[in-house]
C-alpha cells in the first residue's frame, strides 16, 4: 500500500527600518530587568547566556557528558571555523538536452521546475508562443541547463542541528516561543479539523518529519519574522516560509513543505545523490563536494523558493546563519555528533504482525515521513476479503520491547532505550494505526504484545496497512544504509525505484504487491 504524508522570496528582517519601534522595545526591555541582544529594529531576543532557560542541558541519560552544549563564548570570542568535510563524489549535471513526453495534469511551469531550467529557456527550446498550449503526448525537447558559479564552501549548521536528535529531548519549546511574543505566539490553525496553536504546529511537523524545531523556528524567523514580530509587523501572512503553493496556505502547510525538503537535501546528501541545486528561477547551482548533509539540507530547500542573488546570500555568512545565531548562538557549538556512531547495529527485530497470520508485503522502500525523508520505511497489509480502507480485526504487534512514548493520529512511536524520549537512541515507527484498541502512551510493550489494528487512519492510503520505519537519534535510517533492516531474518533490499525492493532469506526473496498473490505474503516462523 502506498502513503502520502503529509514564489517570492521575503526580505531578511534585518534590514527593516523601524527605528522608532525598535528603541521603544529596547526601552521597555531595559525597564523590564531583561537583558537582550536585537536582530534588527524593533526585535528582542535573549541573549546565547540565558537559553538554557528553554534549552537546559542534558543531566541524565546516554548524553549527559555533553556539559558543554552550548558553549557559553565570552562577549567577541570568535568560534572555531568547521573543518570541511571529506571531499564527496557527486553526480554530474546534465550537459545534453533530453525528450518529456507531455502527460495529464501538466503545465510548461512544472515541467520547468521539475529540470531545474527556466520557463522561458522552456519555451524557447521548443518554439513556443503560448505557455499555456500543451496536449497529452506532446514531445519537448529539454534543454541542458547552464550551469552558474558553485555553491559556497562554508557550512552552516552541523548535521544534528537539522535532525531533531538527542539535544532536542528536554528543551522547553513551548516557553521558548511564548518569550519570544511573536506573532507565533498568539496564532492558530485548523489543520485536518482540529485547531492547533502555532507552538503545536511546530511540535507537530517537527515530531512527524523528525527535524529540529528550533532549526524551523529560525527559518520561518529568516523568511517572515513569525517568531519575534508582532502582528502590525508582519508582510507575509498566508505563506511564512515563502512556497507559494495554493494549497500550502497557512503555518502547519509552509512548515511541513520546509521540513520535507530540508530532510530531502540531507538524506539525498547523505548517500552522495545531489549533485547541484536548482534555484526558483532556474539556475543551476553545482555543489560544493566538502559541505556535510546538514548544510546541504538547508541550501536546498531555501534553492527552491529563492532566485540566484537571494539564495546566495541566504546560504552565506551573512545570510540565514545570522538569525539563527542571534536566536541560539554559534551552531557548531549544539553539535551532537556523531549522530550514527560507527559500528551501530539493529537490535533484533521480529516482524510487526502475529504468529502464523500471513499478511502481504505491498510496499518496498520508500520514505519514513512524506517523501523527504530517507526511504527506510517498508508496509504490509493483513488477510483481507476486499482492497482498500477496510476495517480488519488483524494486530499490529511490537518489533521489539520497549515504550511507547507517541500514539496519535495514527502514528505510534516505540522507544527502545528506555528514556522515554523519540529524540534518542533507537525507536521503531508504525503507521496507519487505527484509534480502536491503539496503544496508550506509557505502555511497555515486549516484541510481539499488540500495537492496535492496521487502518488508512494518518496521511493518505490506498488500503488498510501498517507502515513501518527505523530512526536513531531522530535520523531516519535507510534500508540502504549500513545498518541492514532485518525482520525475523528477513533483510529489506532497497533497488533505487521507490516502493520496489524486495525481502530475502535464507535465498528466498519476496517482492512487494498491492495484490493477495500467496508469492507476496509472508508470515512469522
Amino acid at each position: 500500500m502506498k502513503t502520502t504524508k503529509m514564489s517570492t522570496p521575503q526580505n531578511p528582517l534585518r534590514y527593516r527600518k523601524l527605528i522608532l519601534f525598535g528603541l521603544v522595545l529596547i526601552l521597555l526591555q531595559f525597564a523590564c530587568n531583561a537583558p537582550t541582544t536585537t536582530m534588527g529594529e524593533g526585535t528582542t531576543l535573549i541573549p546565547p547566556e540565558d537559553l538554557t532557560t528553554f534549552f537546559p542541558r542534558p543531566t541524565e541519560g546516554p548524553y549527559s557528558d555533553f556539559s558543554f552544549l552550548p558553549v557559553l563564548r565570552s562577549p567577541g570570542e570568535v568560534p572555531p571555523t568547521p573543518t570541511p568535510d571529506p571531499l564527496r563524489n557527486l553526480p554530474a549535471y546534465p550537459t545534453e538536452a533530453r525528450v518529456y513526453y507531455v502527460q495529464a495534469n501538466d503545465t510548461l511551469g512544472k515541467i520547468a521546475a521539475a529540470y531545474g531550467i527556466s520557463l522561458d529557456a522552456l519555451m524557447q527550446e521548443n518554439a513556443l508562443v503560448n505557455p499555456d498550449m500543451l496536449t497529452v503526448g506532446q514531445q519537448l525537447s529539454i534543454p541542458a541547463p547552464i550551469p552558474s558559479n558553485p555553491a559556497p564552501d562554508f557550512k552552516l549548521i552541523p548535521d544534528s542541528e537539522l535532525v531533531n536528535g538527542p539535544y532536542n529531548a528536554r528543551i522547553d519549546i513551548v516557553g521558548y516561543i511564548q518569550n519570544q511574543g511573536g506573532y507565533l505566539a498568539s496564532y492558530s490553525q485548523d489543520v485536518d479539523g482540529e485547531i492547533l496553536t502555532g507552538t503545536q504546529v511546530v511540535e507537530m511537523v517537527s515530531r512527524n518529519y523528525s527535524v529540529n524545531p528550533r532549526l524551523l523556528l529560525a527559518v520561518l524567523e529568516y523568511q517572515s519574522g513569525w517568531l519575534t514580530q508582532p502582528a502590525a509587523n508582519i508582510r507575509e501572512f498566508d505563506y511564512p516560509i515563502g512556497q507559494r503553493d495554493s494549497w500550502r496556505t497557512g503555518l502547519y502547510y509552509q512548515l511541513a513543505w520546509a521540513a520535507n525538503n530540508l530532510n530531502r537535501g540531507y538524506y539525498a546528501w547523505r548517500v552522495n545523490g545531489m549533485g547541484y541545486f536548482t534555484t526558483a528561477d532556474g539556475i543551476l547551482i553545482p555543489a560544493s563536494p566538502v559541505v556535510n548533509a546538514g548544510t546541504a539540507g538547508i541550501q536546498f530547500m531555501f534553492a527552491q523558493i529563492l532566485n540566484e542573488n537571494t539564495w546566495r546570500y541566504a546560504v552565506s555568512s551573512e545570510g540565514f546563519i545570522q538569525t539563527y545565531e542571534k536566536l541560539y548562538g554559534y551552531p557548531f557549538d549544539w553539535s551532537v555528533e556523531p549522530l550514527i556512531p560507527a559500528g551501530l547495529t539493529q537490535p533484533t527485530l521480529q516482524l510487526p504482525f502475529e504468529d502464523g497470520v500471513r499478511w502481504v508485503f505491498t510496499g518496498g522502500a520508500h520514505g519514513g515521513w512524506d517523501g523527504g525523508s530517507a526511504w527506510s520505511a517498508l508496509d504490509f497489509a493483513p488477510p483481507k476479503e476486499q482492497l482498500g480502507c477496510i476495517q480488519n480485526d488483524e494486530w499490529v504487534v511490537a518489533m521489539a520491547d520497549g515504550v511507547i512514548v507517541r500514539s496519535e493520529d495514527g502514528a505510534v512511536i516505540q522507544d527502545l532505550d528506555g528514556d522515554g524520549h523519540e529524540e534518542t537512541g533507537w525507536t521503531l515507527f508504525y503507521m496507519h494505526i487505527e484509534t480502536r484498541d491503539r496503544v496508550a502512551v506509557g505502555t511497555y510493550l515486549k516484541a510481539g504484545d499488540r500495537v492496535g489494528h492496521p487502518s488508512c487512519e494518518g496521511g493518505v492510503s490506498t488500503g488498510t496497512h501498517v507502515h513501518i520505519a527505523r530512526r536513531y537519534n531522530g535520523e531516519w535510517i535507510a534500508i540502504n544504509s549500513s545498518i541492514p533492516f532485518v525482520l525475523d531474518g528477513w533483510q529489506a533490499v532497497d533497488t533505487g525505484v521507490l516502493y520496489n525492493g524486495y525481502l530475502t532469506k535464507n535465498g528466498v526473496t519476496i517482492e512487494p504487491c498491492e495484490c493477495r498473490d500467496e508469492a507476496n505474503k509472508i508470515e512469522r516462523p
